[in-house]
C-alpha cells in the first residue's frame, strides 16, 4: 500500500508543496461524467434499436408496420459491430502516436467536436422519411458508427491518459462513469418499453441527450485545469524528476517523437493482457448470448416473461452489476498489480462461457440440452458475470499507469485502453462463432 500511495504522489520540486484538496469531489465528478460520456455516444447508439428497425424496415412510410423485417434490419447489430471495432483500434493506435505531437486538450476537444457535429446530423434525420433511400441512409449510419467509434476512443483513450497523472481513485472515476453510462441507456430502454412511446419520439429524446451530454463534457473538460486539485498534479507530471530526466524529457516533447512502446509494454504487459482477456470473455458473452437467453415461462404471455425478461435480466442487470463492481475498486484494491492471482482470476471467466451456452438461449441449432432450466440462473451467470468485469477490468486499469516512470503515465494510460479495445474487438468477432455453435 506504502508504494502505491507513493506512485500517487508527484516527486520533485512540487511534492514539497501541500497538495490541495478535491473540494466537493468536483475533479472526481468531471472524471466520472466524462467517463459516461465516452460510451454514451454507442450505448445511445445500440438503445435505439427499435428506432433502426423502424428506418431500416421499410423507412418512415405507414406500411413498415406490416414490413417489420429486412435484411438490413435482422443483421444491423453485426453491421454496427464491425464498423465500430475496426475505427476503434485503428483510433487508439493514432492516438498512441499522436500522444507527445498533439497536446491532450487538441485531442480531447477535437473528438468531442465529432461525436458533436455526428450527433447533431443524426438528430437532424430522426423526422426525415428516408423511405426512398434507405441503404444511403444505412450507408451513412454505418459511417456515423465508425467516426462516433473512432472519435469515442481517442477521447476515451486521451482522458484515460492522463488520469494517470492523479492519483488512482480519478481512473477509477473514468471507469465507473463508463459503467453508469451503460445503466443509464438500459434504464431508458426499459421505460421507452414501459410507456410505449412513438419510436421517433424516443430517438429524438436519445440523440438529444447525446447531443447535451457532449456539451456537457466539453465544458467539464474546460472547467479542469481551473481547479487547484487537477491543476496540482499535471503541474506536477510536467516537472522532471531528474536532471538526466529533464534532458531526454525536454528533448522528446520538443520533438514530437513517439512515446517509448518497449519500456511501458515491459512493465505493463502482464496487466494489458489482464484487460485483453477480461473484455474479450465480457463481450463473447455479452450482449450476443446473452440477450437471447429466453424466460422458461415466455408461452405463459406474462409481461415480465415476454417484454421486460431480456432488457431487465441482460441489460439492465448486467449493467448495475459492472457498476457495482467497478465501484468497489475504490475501497478494495486486491490482488495487487503484481500478484499472480490477479491472472488467475481473470482466465477463471472462461467458465462462464459454458454456463450461459447451457441456459435457454434460443434459437438452438446444435446443442440441443438446456441444463440450466430456470429463470435463475441466468439471473446469478449475468450478475456474475458484469461483477467480475467491472472489478477484475478495473484493478488493472487503474494499475497499468501507476507503474510506469511518471512521465510515461500518458501514453501508458493509452496503451491500456488498447488493450481493452482490442478484447472487444476480438471478443466481438468470437461471440458470433459462438452464437452460431449453439
Amino acid at each position: 500500500m506504502d508504494g502505491q500511495q507513493s506512485l500517487q504522489q508527484p516527486a520533485g520540486p512540487l511534492a514539497a508543496r501541500h497538495s490541495p484538496e478535491d473540494s466537493y469531489n468536483l475533479v472526481y465528478i468531471i472524471f466520472f461524467l466524462m467517463g459516461i460520456g465516452s460510451l454514451l455516444p454507442w450505448n445511445v447508439f445500440i438503445t435505439a434499436k427499435q428506432y433502426w428497425l423502424y428506418k431500416f424496415s421499410n423507412g418512415s412510410s405507414p406500411a413498415a408496420q406490416e414490413e417489420p423485417h429486412s435484411d438490413l434490419s435482422d443483421y444491423f447489430e453485426s453491421y454496427i459491430a464491425i464498423a465500430s471495432a475496426v475505427p476503434s483500434v485503428l483510433c487508439l493506435i493514432l492516438n498512441y502516436l499522436l500522444v507527445n505531437r498533439f497536446s491532450s486538450q487538441v485531442r480531447i476537444l477535437f473528438s468531442l467536436l465529432v461525436i458533436l457535429v455526428v450527433f447533431v446530423v443524426t438528430t437532424a434525420l430522426v423526422k426525415v422519411d428516408i423511405s426512398g433511400c434507405r441503404m444511403q441512409f444505412f450507408g451513412g449510419t454505418l459511417a456515423s458508427v465508425a467516426l462516433v467509434s473512432g472519435a469515442s476512443n481517442i477521447f476515451s483513450g486521451s482522458v484515460f491518459g492522463i488520469s494517470g497523472l492523479f492519483p488512482m481513485r480519478i481512473s477509477q472515476a473514468i471507469i465507473s462513469g463508463q459503467a453508469m453510462g451503460g445503466t443509464l441507456s438500459a434504464l431508458a430502454s426499459i421505460v421507452d418499453l414501459a410507456a410505449s412511446s412513438d419510436v421517433t419520439d424516443s430517438a429524438l429524446v436519445y440523440f438529444i441527450t447525446a447531443d447535451v451530454f457532449t456539451l456537457v463534457c466539453i465544458v467539464m473538460y474546460l472547467l479542469l485545469p481551473r481547479l487547484p486539485y487537477s491543476r496540482y498534479y499535471m503541474e506536477a507530471a510536467a516537472v522532471p524528476c531528474s536532471e538526466s530526466n529533464s534532458r531526454s524529457s525536454r528533448s522528446e516533447s520538443s520533438s514530437g517523437s513517439v512515446p517509448p512502446l518497449k519500456p511501458i509494454l515491459k512493465k505493463t504487459w502482464v496487466l494489458g493482457s489482464c484487460v485483453f482477456y477480461v473484455f474479450f470473455i465480457s463481450i463473447m458473452i455479452f450482449p450476443a448470448v446473452s440477450s437471447g437467453i429466453q424466460s422458461m415461462n415466455k408461452d405463459s404471455g406474462s409481461p415480465w416473461a415476454t417484454t421486460y425478461f431480456v432488457p431487465l435480466t441482460s441489460f439492465l442487470l448486467y449493467n448495475v452489476a459492472d457498476f457495482c463492481g467497478r465501484q468497489v475498486t475504490a475501497w478494495l484494491q486486491v490482488p495487487g498489480p503484481t500478484s499472480r492471482m490477479l491472472p488467475l482470476l481473470v482466465v477463471s471467466r472462461t467458465a462462464l462461457v459454458p454456463l450461459f451456452m447451457f441456459c435457454n438461449y434460443q434459437p438452438r441449432y446444435h446443442l440441443h440440452n438446456v441444463f440450466f432450466a430456470h429463470d435463475l440462473f441466468p439471473v446469478v451467470f449475468i450478475c456474475l458475470l458484469g461483477i467480475s468485469n467491472g472489478y477484475l477490468g478495473t484493478l488493472p486499469m487503474i494499475y497499468g499507469p501507476k507503474v510506469v516512470p511518471r512521465e510515461l503515465a500518458e501514453p501508458a494510460g493509452v496503451v491500456m485502453s488498447f488493450f481493452l479495445t482490442l478484447g472487444l474487438a476480438v471478443g466481438s468477432a468470437f461471440s458470433v462463432a459462438l452464437v452460431h455453435s449453439i
